[in-house]
């Protein structure tokens, strides 16, 4: 991997000659064997003029395990190799970002494989069968010879980049990458739509500032779990790329804002325009988002309808009053284990005009039945409602429920000790629609409101009843009425 594979079998243009230059992921001091007229520094490594490939190297992990300098990625021993690269020193224990001249084209390659059954599928067809690699596929694929180096960097094929790995240097891998793609539309890419670098921890603001200046049509961004990128590096992406609609930065603690102002205290600049497009928005376990950081999202963010708050636990009662004035085309919301919101909030996220579809209030301990009625009252369309662990919810809340959610197709009331038969037959008899129940851990339920639901829910297909007292003889009956029913439970004596 670390030497350049094969003879050097030609040129082209200026600057094509056969180079494999190591850029080390962990430092930037890592000493290579440069050839001559070449540049070892990171830059020229990066730039490689016009014909620079990147390796699979870039994109894969590699094992810790020492290759021998003639050994491929693959196991496989290498063609012939050039004297020089027998000296070559040992893989590094890292991810390695390599840089590839484009393969060469020598005649007695090219007349031994002039009859290969590849070289007479038309290139529309080829270009079909590479749309379905992977980046690193495509990266190795580009090595194979200059006509599938050609095609493998067709920008139709180059609309989504996915990188994931934990030693792989994420921020040299975006800059050689659209590098690239920028070779032929200088400075800027247009073929870029969506990136995927969730599980890169080694990402950080630097390699978002490349895509923020080269991308300007990006559209998807998933970040997930790359703790190292901060609120200036997706300032940069929103103000930089006006499509951008799905932004995943779950797992960020150091984003605390989204925002077209670099301080969420400050009014909405007229520079940047008046609004960002983000429609779906994950800050699931973003520790340090406040009330503060969330009515500035609502303010620049008035067109989102998926909005994924799991774990924020500084969030107040008062923060979910912006997301009703700002966001009215709000759908789906989860609030899950934001331990500080009660029924105050539950009523202001509810009163959304009745567009909410989805809401998430599990182990929102100071929910209430008061909750319970508002949202019945104002969310009437409501199709799926998480309230697992809010041990305030009774009977009286399910009935509520029931009554102003016709439509509910999911609920989850586990873990609600106080829920009993009473509320299963209301539930039965209101919402017939039900399709997923889950009544995990609720101690007070018998067989009379399963036998309600057994009967009034035609379209049940799943029922949780795990931890709970219910005889074997009610779930045979749920059985011969709701075949296609899914019951989960652990009653030793049902199967």
């Amino acid at each position: 991997m670390g030497a350049n594979n094969g003879k050097q079998c030609g040129s082209e243009g200026k600057g094509s000659s056969s180079i494999s230059s190591d850029v080390s992921s962990g430092t930037d001091h890592t000493t290579t064997k440069a050839p001559r007229n070449v540049t070892a520094s990171e830059d020229s490594d990066l730039s490689m003029r016009t014909h620079s490939t990147p390796s699979p190297a870039l994109i894969l992990n590699l094992s810790p395990s020492h290759l021998s300098p003639q050994t491929l990625p693959n196991g496989h021993e290498s063609p012939s190799s050039s004297p020089s690269s027998s000296s070559s020193p040992t893989i590094p224990r890292e991810t390695v970002a390599i840089v590839h001249a484009p393969p060469g084209s020598c005649k007695k390659a090219s007349k031994s494989h002039s009859s290969a059954l590849i070289e007479f599928i038309p290139d529309p067809v080829v270009l079909q069968i590479f749309a379905h690699l992977s980046t690193p596929q495509l990266c190795r694929c580009a090595r194979v010879c200059r006509h599938w180096y050609s095609l493998a960097w067709d920008p139709r094929l180059w609309r989504t980049i996915r990188l994931s790995g934990e030693l792989l240097h994420a921020d040299r891998a975006l800059k050689v990458l659209t590098q690239r793609l920028c070779q032929d539309t200088p400075n800027v890419c247009l073929t870029l739509e969506m990136v995927v670098a969730s599980g890169c921890p080694r990402l950080s603001d630097r390699g978002l500032h490349v895509l923020a200046q080269c991308c300007p049509e990006l559209r998807h961004l998933e970040v997930a779990g790359c703790y190292n990128v901060s609120n200036e590096a997706v300032f940069d992406v929103v103000s930089r790329c006006p499509n951008l609609e799905h932004l995943d930065v779950s797992g960020c603690p150091k984003v605390t804002c989204i925002s077209l102002t670099q301080e969420s205290s400050l009014p909405l600049s007229p520079l940047h325009g008046q609004e960002i497009g983000l429609r779906y928005l994950d800050m699931t376990d973003c520790t340090s988002l406040e009330d503060e950081g969330l009515r500035a999202i609502a303010l620049h963010c008035p067109l989102l309808s998926h909005l994924y708050l799991r774990r924020c636990t500084r969030l107040t009662d008062e923060a979910l009053r912006q997301l009703t004035l700002h966001c009215p085309a709000l759908r789906q919301l989860s609030l899950s284990d934001c331990h500080l919101l009660g029924d105050f909030g539950l009523r202001e996220v509810a009163r959304m005009e009745g567009q909410l579809r989805h809401l998430s209030v599990a182990h929102c301990s100071r929910i209430t039945d008061v909750g319970m009625r508002y949202v019945a009252r104002y969310c009437p369309r409501l199709r799926y409602l998480n309230a697992r662990g809010c041990e305030g919810i009774t009977d009286q809340g399910l009935s509520y429920l029931a009554r102003g959610c016709p439509k509910l197709r999911a609920l989850d009331v586990g873990r609600c000790p106080l829920v009993s038969d009473m509320g299963l037959e209301v539930l039965a008899r209101c919402c017939v629609g039900l399709r997923r129940l889950s009544l995990k851990g609720c101690e007070s339920l018998t067989g009379r409101g399963l036998k309600a639901l057994a009967t009034g829910c035609p379209e049940l297909q799943m029922l949780n009843v795990q931890e709970c007292a219910v005889p074997a003889e009610v779930l045979r009956l749920i059985r011969r009425h709701r075949r296609r029913c899914v019951i989960e439970h652990t009653n030793p004596a049902f199967y």
